[in-house]
């Protein structure tokens, strides 16, 4: 990995485990993510583009510096796609635990987590997805990774993304699949 800074980009989270998964993936890009206080002001919709354009805009507009937002949720197939852009909710309210519950007696456990990300650095205006998709376990395994990590299982791997470093995290998930994607347009829109 080069540790090279070519360019900046400031991440608009309070999430240190996404920004530390995030800054890996742009080190291959000699990009450097610098974590920004700036509000984060998030829509409610059924959608994560609109949620996460919105708010790449309110940010990019009070900060005016080059802006990196993503915005991810985890979609249960038995459940028509819940909790989806509501994960972060429904991971405050009934946790890891409630999901489990909820799918108590249900054979079809497949389900995908997909990452938004929205880079505004003008002349760039980026918007790319990342999915992953697998299976939630029957019950939570590992420590490392945060949010629903402890549950789910990516396709063609027998681990949680909570029992994956995060190198071997970022092999697999949607927000790397989504950063790398959006990472390799600014290098060729901004050429850095």
């Amino acid at each position: 990995m080069r540790d090279t800074c070519n360019y900046k980009l400031y991440f608009i989270t309070n999430n240190v485990h996404k920004v530390e998964e995030v800054k890996l993936v742009a080190r291959e890009y000699s990009i450097c993510i610098e974590q920004a206080a700036a509000p984060k002001i998030e829509i409610q919709s059924n959608d994560l583009e609109p949620i996460a354009i919105n708010a790449a805009i309110k940010a990019y507009s009070s900060l005016r510096k080059p802006v990196l937002v993503e915005d991810a949720g985890l979609f249960i197939e038995s459940l028509n796609g819940f909790p989806g852009p509501y994960s972060s909710y429904v991971f405050k309210t009934i946790g890891i635990k409630g999901v489990i519950k909820l799918l108590n007696g249900i054979q079809d456990r497949r389900a995908y987590f997909k990452s938004v990300v929205v880079i505004i650095a003008p002349p760039a205006f980026i918007i790319e997805e990342g999915i992953v998709y697998g299976v939630i376990a029957s019950q939570p395994r590992g420590n490392k990774g945060f949010g629903f990590d402890p549950i789910f299982i990516p396709e063609g791997l027998k681990h949680t993304f909570a029992e994956l470093s995060i190198v071997e995290k970022n092999m697999y998930s949607h927000r790397a699949i989504a950063v790398r994607k959006a990472f390799t347009r600014l290098r060729d829109i901004l050429k850095i």
